[in-house]
């Protein structure tokens, strides 16, 4: 069974690494093959010497392919309802259901929307037929207000687009988490129109899914009624409900630096907590129904009453959490032990373990995807291995036990700590150095304190919910505090650049070596292997070379350029919204993945919050030596910055064989009021001994013709990052014929509201003959200049079959 489940698991990992999914008849061919392999390897298994090994390893090889066909088959009926390209952007009028827990933010509010019909008569009946499902929605406030409730059903007029995210390498990947979703168009609410308005058809949808979603809702409300205005509300609402998405960015750095993220949720420690409590809750009164005159564990063994009861109360609790991968783990291994014991066949741990891991594959085979599938799994690895391995001989008297207990968790904490540093690192490229501690601290506070108060408040009545949920949110607020204090401590965490998976193997098979028993000879080897880990760092630029990353930051720009020894960052991406950025959601994730802890430079070009929006995020968590801007004296950038300048027209350094340039503003630009942020935009030309790259921010045509009147000999570049997005108020003729690139950029979002690039802008450069890439398509584009200019998009070099579609 162990070896079925786990060649299962490799066989899904292995298809979601594909670039394009196989056609359906090669996937039958592929299953009848495995199934002639199983039979030949099983009776050739039956004449070796060694056939138990040689039967494990055909039984792998037979689960890996039905893995493989399974998800291919299971993409393929997902990826079928896509929104047809014709149709995006476009109006449609659709009838569906609330599907979920309405996420509120500054400007409106997101949510799941279940397709029913499709009113627009511009649909055939075969795009009706495959229209999505299921959409993500926002409304924005000035277009109505909604306030929809889950189950409700409604008549939305929607404008559409296919689901799109940020590509950038080791970000978070929006696309396939939609598909895990079964999202397949993302939109907007439009305005309604006279013939179809906007309107809520029906309270309440009868279904399994719109009565736990409005439980949901009814027990957030109700935390928010009795903590109005609290700091911490969102980790009580997660903690009952497992919406994470109330909790500040603030607040997460500060959990996943002190590593006790995994907590901020119902997670696998806190269902089995409950399952337990309520199984033995209900096995004594199963135990004494005599009281009642009843002989029920003559009936039933109280027993088996107890497994069926967790086993219960655990599907209700991951019901509520909307079925994350560790809360899926848990419930699995408590179905699995309550059918064991029901049965009579209580089987290891370890088979438990593997049966759970082969569930969760074959219901979500994207589930491989997720950092919590490997760090939920591996940790309990962990905890078999290092019990496999204990030494400690049988205890007889109290002290003995209570020795033998406190140094079997010692033992579990460390085994737990160590054996996930590899994973942590290769998903992370950090690691909490003061997780155990951490841990240790918030592990008994959170489960068996704030867990059950929050549970319990939430099910009272107004007066008792609120004197509850106090309670609850008192100890969250006093462990924030410790927490806070042990996470600015400057070592609490390791970091370093994402290693390779060949780094990544040799330091797992390290730590499997520190952790066998003591007698094991040599274990100090294991740390050996593991200091290629903690010290890796990608190849660095050569001496007079240069690396430019265009990072795909939807309608903004944000640009890494690296030299042999320094780093500057010119621009920071646009604000999302009040708490997110481009600079804490895709800049800083990016840089600390590429080793790069600190920063040389940032060149902030102007004020426009598409290019500034993430400056702020970065300045707070990571060192700026200098900041260059066009920003005025009393921007809270400039007085957030280490040391600021002006850019002006002349400043010219060198960096390790490379020369910067600022070409404009010129200081006389500062002293007028006519003009707008876009026209003071800090113009950067970055010149190797062969080759150059032009960055003129937002510059428009009368900042454009400036520069070529006064400065033409400068201009001249083998790579043009597109003013303005390319706007129909740039690019000029005149300017693109200075500039005569050979590779022009254009960083702007997919199906962005400005239209960028303009078609005619867009065709302009063509016709110069110019090469173009845009980053709404290639995804984060890499440039390197050495002794030739070479260029990679990140969607084609790590192509994945939902990308294609």
């Amino acid at each position: 069974m162990q070896a079925l489940c786990i060649g299962l698991a490799i066989g899904v990992t292995l298809l979601q690494q594909q670039a394009a999914l196989p056609e359906v008849h090669f996937l039958f061919l592929m299953l009848f093959a495995a199934v002639l392999l199983m039979l030949a390897g099983y009776r050739f298994s039956l004449y070796q010497r060694l056939h138990g090994v040689v039967k494990l390893l055909w039984q792998m090889l037979f689960a890996g392919i039905v893995g493989f066909v399974w998800a291919s088959l299971f993409a393929h009926f997902y990826l079928t309802t896509s929104l047809p390209t014709k149709y995006e952007g476009k109006d449609l009028v659709v009838v569906g259901t609330i599907d979920s827990l309405p996420a509120y933010f500054d400007q409106g509010e997101r949510f799941n929307f279940a397709v029913e019909r499709v009113i627009s008569p511009d649909l055939s009946i075969d795009e009706r037929q495959y229209f999505p499902e299921k959409l993500a929605l926002s409304a924005y406030q000035g277009t109505e207000d909604l306030h929809v409730q889950p189950g409700e059903r409604w008549q939305f007029n929607l404008r559409l687009k296919r689901p799109h995210g940020s590509a950038n390498q080791h970000g978070f990947d929006y696309e396939v988490w939609l598909l895990e979703q079964g999202i397949r168009a993302t939109g907007t609410i439009r305005p309604a129109s006279a013939a179809y308005p906007n309107q809520r058809l029906q309270e309440f949808v009868w279904s399994i899914s719109n009565v736990v979603e409005r439980c949901r809702g009814i027990l957030r409300d109700r935390i928010h009624a009795a903590l109005p205005g609290k700091t911490y509300a969102g980790v009580i609402i997660a903690l009952v409900i497992g919406d994470q998405r109330e909790i500040s960015q603030s607040d997460w750095t500060v959990f996943n630096r002190v590593g006790i993220g995994h907590l901020i949720s119902i997670s696998g420690l806190h269902i089995t907590m409950i399952a337990g409590l309520f199984a033995g809750l209900v096995s004594f009164l199963w135990r004494h129904s005599f009281f009642l005159n009843l002989s029920l564990p003559l009936l039933v063994p109280a027993q088996k009453i107890a497994a069926l009861a967790g086993a219960l109360i655990a599907f209700l609790y991951v019901a509520l959490a909307g079925f994350g991968v560790p809360a899926q783990r848990t419930l699995y291994m408590l179905c699995v032990v309550a059918l064991a014991v029901w049965n009579g066949r209580m089987t290891s741990f370890s088979s438990v373990l593997c049966l759970a891991l082969g569930l969760v594959v074959v219901l979500d085979p994207w589930a491989v995807l997720s950092p919590g599938f490997w760090l939920s799994f591996g940790a309990v690895a962990v905890i078999l291995f290092a019990a496999a391995a204990k030494e400690d001989g049988a205890a007889t008297t109290w002290r003995q036990k209570l020795t033998s207990s406190l140094r079997t968790a010692t033992r579990t904490q460390y085994a737990v700590t160590v054996g996930l540093v590899p994973l942590t690192m290769f998903l992370f490229g950090q690691f909490s150095l003061i997780s155990p501690l951490a841990n240790a601290i918030a592990i008994p506070l959170i489960s068996f304190i704030v867990t059950p108060l929050a549970l319990l408040g939430s099910a009272l009545p107004a007066d008792a919910s609120a004197f509850v949920l106090s309670l609850a949110h008192e100890t969250v607020q006093m462990l924030a505090t410790v927490l806070s204090w042990l996470s600015a401590f400057p070592a609490a965490v390791w970091t370093a650049a994402y290693p390779p998976f060949w780094v990544f193997a040799l330091a797992l098979a390290g730590v499997v070596w520190m952790l066998l028993p003591k007698a094991w000879p040599m274990r100090w080897l294991g740390v050996c292997c593991c200091l290629p880990l903690i010290s890796f760092q990608p190849a660095p630029v050569a001496e007079g070379q240069l690396r430019v990353t265009a990072l795909d930051v939807g309608q903004g720009m944000a640009l890494l350029i690296e030299t042999s020894a320094h780093r500057l960052l010119y621009d920071t991406g646009p604000a999302y919204s009040a708490d997110s950025d481009s600079g804490s959601r895709i800049i800083l994730p990016y840089l600390k993945a590429q080793g790069i802890n600190t920063l040389d430079a940032m060149i902030v070009s102007h004020n426009d919050s598409d290019h500034s929006g993430g400056a702020l995020s970065i300045l707070k968590q990571m060192s700026v030596s200098l900041v260059l801007s066009s920003l005025s004296s009393d921007s809270a950038i400039v007085a957030e910055s280490r040391q600021h300048r002006r850019c002006q027209s002349g400043q010219v350094w060198h960096w390790d064989g490379v020369t910067f340039e600022i070409l404009q503003p010129v200081a006389a630009s500062y002293d007028s009021m006519k003009w707008k942020p876009n026209a003071r935009s800090c113009v950067l030309k970055l010149s190797t001994s062969n080759y150059a790259m032009l960055l003129p921010g937002d510059i428009e045509a009368v900042q454009e013709d400036e520069l070529v009147n006064s400065v033409p000999d400068k201009l001249r570049a083998d790579v043009l990052l597109a003013p303005h997005h390319g706007s129909g108020t740039s690019s000029t003729p005149a300017f693109l014929q200075a500039v005569r690139p050979e590779l022009a950029i254009f960083q702007l979002g997919y199906l962005n509201r400005y239209r960028h690039p303009k078609t005619e802008v867009w065709n302009r450069y063509a016709d110069f003959g110019i090469k173009r890439l845009r980053t709404d398509e290639s995804g984060a584009i890499t440039l390197q200049f050495s002794t030739s200019l070479q260029f990679s998009q990140f969607r084609q070099e790590h192509a994945r079959y939902w990308y294609a579609q």
